[in-house]
Parts: C-alpha cells; sequence; structure tokens
C-alpha cells in the first residue's frame, strides 16, 4: 500500500477488483439462470433441513430478501419450505432431488472457476495468492464477531459454560469440579451483582467471559472462555477490552483473576493485556495464579 492508497481506498479497490473477478455482479452466477446470492442461499440448506433463521444469521440477510431468494428457489423446483415439526413457529427449509443435483453442479462449476483464477499466474504467485487469501478470510471472519451481554440462563451462555468446564476438567492436572470451585451463579452474573458477554460468529456462540462487581471494591474476571475452532481470530484479546471497558463504565478502577498453570495461552494473553501478578487474594483451588490491573480513567 502506498500514501496515495490510504486503508479505505484499498479495501474499495480490493472489493471492486474481487466481485468482479469471482462473478458476483453476473445475474446469472456460474452460467446459472440465477445470481450469486440465490445460489449461496442454495450451498447453506442442509440435507436434512435447515432453520431459515439460522441461515438468515449465518449470512446476516435481511428477512424480506432472503424470503425472495427462497421464493425463487422454490419457484425452480430447487427447494421445499415447511413448518418445522419440532417448533411450529419456525420454518425449514430442504433441498429438493434437483436441489442436490444444482448444488453438485455448482460446486463443479465453482471449482472450474478457481482454476480459472489460478491457472494464469506462475507457481510462486498462486502460492502468494491462495496464502493472502487465507489471510483475507481469517481477517475478515474476525470482524464478523459480535459480542453483547447475555442472559446467563440463555442457550447460548448455557453452552458456552458447558464447555468452558469441560474444557477446564480436560486440562487441569486433576481435572475440574464446579462444585468445588468458587461460584459465578446465574443472579452474580446479573445487572447490578455482574454481567456475562457471550461473543457470536455468525449467530453462534463461541465464546463467553463474565464480571462480578463488588461496589467500589475491584471486579472479578471470571468464566473466560473461547471456542478452539475461533482462537487466533483475536476474539479472546476482544473479549477482554469488552470485560474492561463495561467495568471502567461502572466506575470501576481494579480488575482482578485467578487462573491455573496450565491454561498457558489465557496467561501469556493477561500478561499481554498489562495485568501483573499479584499475592493470591482468594482461596480458589484450581488457581496457580492470581493477577490485577488497574483500569485507566
Amino acid at each position: 500500500m502506498t500514501p496515495a492508497q490510504p486503508p479505505i481506498a484499498q479495501v474499495r479497490s480490493f472489493n471492486r477488483t474481487v466481485t468482479q473477478r469471482v462473478g458476483a455482479l453476473d445475474e446469472q452466477y456460474l452460467a446459472r439462470d440465477r445470481p450469486l446470492g440465490a445460489s449461496r442461499v442454495l450451498w447453506e440448506i442442509d440435507r436434512a433441513g435447515t432453520d431459515i433463521r439460522a441461515i438468515r444469521s449465518r449470512l446476516g440477510l435481511d428477512s424480506g430478501y432472503l424470503s425472495r431468494l427462497l421464493r425463487r428457489l422454490e419457484g425452480e423446483g430447487l427447494v421445499t419450505v415447511e413448518p418445522d415439526p419440532g417448533d411450529q413457529r419456525a420454518r425449514l427449509v430442504r433441498p429438493t432431488a434437483a436441489g442436490l443435483r444444482e448444488r453438485a453442479e455448482l460446486d463443479r462449476r465453482s471449482d472450474e472457476l478457481a482454476h480459472s483464477l489460478l491457472a494464469p499466474l506462475s507457481s510462486g504467485q498462486r502460492d502468494r495468492l491462495v496464502q493472502a487469501m487465507g489471510t483475507v478470510e481469517q481477517l475478515l471472519t474476525a470482524g464478523l464477531v459480535e459480542i453483547g451481554v447475555t442472559d446467563p440462563a440463555s442457550d447460548a451462555a448455557r453452552f458456552c459454560l458447558r464447555e468452558y468446564f469441560a474444557e477446564l476438567d480436560s486440562r487441569f492436572d486433576a481435572g475440574f469440579d464446579p462444585e468445588v470451585s468458587i461460584p459465578a451463579l446465574d443472579h452474580e452474573l446479573i445487572e447490578p451483582a455482574g454481567l456475562l458477554l457471550v461473543a457470536r460468529l455468525r449467530g453462534e456462540p463461541v465464546g463467553c467471559g463474565a464480571l462480578k462487581f463488588h461496589g467500589a471494591g475491584p471486579a472479578e474476571l471470571k468464566r473466560m472462555w473461547i471456542a478452539p475452532a475461533t482462537r487466533g481470530l483475536g476474539v479472546g484479546r476482544r473479549m477482554l477490552a469488552e470485560l474492561e471497558h463495561h467495568a471502567r463504565t461502572r466506575g470501576v478502577g481494579v480488575v482482578r483473576l485467578e487462573t491455573n498453570r496450565n491454561l498457558r495461552e489465557a496467561i501469556g494473553l493477561y500478561r499481554a493485556s498489562g495485568y501483573a501478578e499479584v499475592p493470591a487474594f482468594n482461596d480458589e483451588p484450581y488457581a496457580d495464579h492470581w493477577f490485577e490491573k488497574r483500569l485507566p480513567r
């Protein structure tokens, strides 16, 4: 990037090049009688059926636009839409036999398109492009993660906490029993006693972190967990920053936490984020390290 190509201009230039090169502007994407949006939705539908709400969440589509795309696919005989037998408030979309054949044809043509992007390049250029694509995909995926305050009794929160406890049990030398550890109960993670943040990627929970408030005293950071599949996207650092922000906006000047020696990645994150090791301030049986950070006003 040169001084004449600032970040925003580079992103816009990249977007224009990619949309043209992959055929996103063509009303007959991959030489089929539909635009990219409709084919993308068809790719998202499982053979056994997919909740329309899940498709909308994963693709970030407006409900009206998604409905129009589904009607188009229905009109082509590629999908069926019907009430979910297990939840009459929801609707399932399923691929027909013709829809499965069409998806296989789209896969074949997508492979051909990928080959056409790589074929004109030298071996070294192909390697550079593929590596750059991997980096771009990772960074764009990181930008899709949303973090927000969540009810600790919600399905998303329950999922994260189950996965958190399971990981601790697998990594701690003697396993992990939440009944033995210092608790962070639901009522302690609801304002004004505390709060729970959940990170979501395409609508699915991929991480959590919590705070317990103690008036003007230090807040406790609890239940910090990031799904293994999303590690490397910077979600842990973002989660920690969001927790600190919530603490600071509530007048908290100090955040404390304890952790186990086997959680080396977490220890590295805390130290890199300005947490200093301090003497033990509680009797958590699974803790080997105690950390504290003074938050800037």
